[in-house]
């Protein structure tokens, strides 16, 4: 018999200490550290509980000529959304992570995709819920498929004795923070909890070859709950975002070993599950009886999707002292960039208003490339004199006020084109590399800030 250990973990970053200290010397968040048990007073078996699930349980060393090198096998799902973020479908033997807000629809989502995969075997395991809520769920959903496996257990020994006898194709676990490991003495959610059940699906995941998505939570500040090890322990990282007050859902990827991190899936949340939306721009832009001022389109790029975004700006005079700088979906340090560009080379007194910048939709930007728009929507408030809402931007904005090129150029006048704009104001540098190929769309190239004033106002 092993005497039981303790040990003290940052609840931030899963540092590990023999006694307790006031500031982490890894992340260096101060009053973290919690007591938690790791070892039992049994021994830990050595044996894992899938035993020799694929019959080869022995390991050895290989030399890189030997691997083949094949592409690596995935299952198509139905969703074209998930398959585009996880770059192509899911990867098998892939661990992957899926954190966002309560509430937002985690478990709806993926009790659909597993649903909808009719020809593979699923198994669902919830640690949160009931067998008659989930199937209350799964028949507002509306889908059958005799394939679809539910198991409500926390324990991850009775999980891989139950996974051991149905060999599932894909695993679906509800959510990471409620599993708890025999192994380990502290409660679920803890971090050694989170690290020790997190690897031994890990494990599982590479040695059978069978995919794992991770349910997970996030804290207050909007991390992923658990240490920051739970991150690098998996292949991909998915982010489940959206504002509670709007129907629209955003997946986006923040880690993927097989496939690009820019992509991002937009969904609809109704009545019966969850919507991919194949054509993002139509929801993002409002539709308007007559033209307002303070609103510009912008051709942006997410991954390899193009999307047309409305940026909208209202400035008006300042009433106190310090005038306010105010955003939403755009980066406030950006906005003081162009305020400041269109101060110096354009000579607009924007030091003496209120300044309030909006992307419509509900959804974030990084692209530089909306700076073009966002500049036409600041010029267009504060002269008070609307922008054709048939024309639409793309170009970054640099400090002397140049009109810069972005990429993919062909894709972002082509989304245009398709949603019907006359005209694409780009950067003159841009349109040396275009094709000669002619667009049904108009594309302006312009050089300078002044230019752009000059041509619409």
């Amino acid at each position: 018999m092993s005497k039981t250990k303790s040990a003290f973990f940052c609840q931030s970053c899963g540092y590990e200490s023999a006694k307790w200290v006031g500031k982490c010397p890894s992340c260096n968040n101060w009053n973290t550290f919690v007591e938690e048990v790791v070892i039992k007073g049994n021994d830990k078996k050595e044996k894992d509980a899938w035993g020799d699930y694929n019959g080869n349980g022995k390991v050895k060393t290989i030399s890189i000529n030997d691997v083949s090198s094949a592409e690596e096998k995935r299952i198509i799902t139905t969703d074209a959304e998930v398959n585009r973020v996880l770059g192509g479908g899911i990867v098998m033997g892939s661990i992957v992570l899926v954190a966002g807000e309560p509430g937002i629809g985690k478990s709806t989502l993926f009790l659909q995709i597993g649903l909808q995969l009719q020809n593979t075997i699923t198994l669902y395991i919830s640690g949160e819920e009931s067998e008659q809520q989930i199937k209350m769920r799964a028949d507002r959903l509306g889908i059958k498929n005799e394939n679809f496996y539910l198991l409500t257990e926390t324990n991850t020994q009775t999980i891989f004795q139950e996974i051991k006898k149905l060999r599932p194709e894909l695993v679906i676990v509800d959510s990471i923070q409620t599993l708890q490991s025999p192994y380990v003495e502290s409660g679920a959610g803890s971090v050694s909890q989170i690290k020790e059940t997190a690897g031994e699906l890990q494990r599982f995941a590479k040695e059978t070859n069978t995919p794992v998505f991770l349910i997970g939570h996030i804290t207050k500040d909007g991390a992923i709950a658990g240490p920051k090890i739970l991150e690098h322990m998996v292949d991909t990282v998915l982010q489940f975002e959206g504002d509670r007050h709007y129907a629209y859902r955003i997946l986006r990827t923040l880690k993927n070993r097989f496939g690009s991190t820019a992509e991002l899936g937009i969904y609809e949340m109704t009545g019966d599950g969850m919507r991919a939306v194949s054509n993002p721009s139509e929801i993002l832009i409002t539709q308007k009886e007559e033209p307002l001022s303070g609103i510009a389109i912008a051709a942006t790029m997410e991954g390899i999707r193009p999307l047309l975004i409305e940026g909208q700006a209202l400035v008006t005079q300042s009433v106190y002292g310090t005038p306010q700088r105010t955003v939403t979906g755009f980066d406030l340090r950006r906005l003081q960039l162009l305020l400041a560009v269109l101060e110096k080379r354009g000579g607009f007194h924007f030091g003496v208003k209120d300044v309030f910048v909006n992307i419509a939709g509900g959804i974030k930007v990084e692209d530089p490339s909306i700076d073009l728009a966002i500049v036409c929507a600041l010029l267009s408030s504060y002269e008070d004199i609307p922008v054709n809402q048939h024309y639409c931007f793309a170009g970054e904005v640099g400090l002397s006020g140049e009109i810069r090129a972005v990429n993919r150029i062909e894709q972002r006048i082509a989304e245009a084109e398709k949603l019907g704009f006359e005209k694409i104001i780009v950067s003159k540098y841009n349109a040396k590399s275009l094709s000669k190929t002619k667009h049904k769309i108009e594309v302006v190239s312009l050089a300078k800030v002044e230019e752009l004033y000059q041509y619409l106002f």
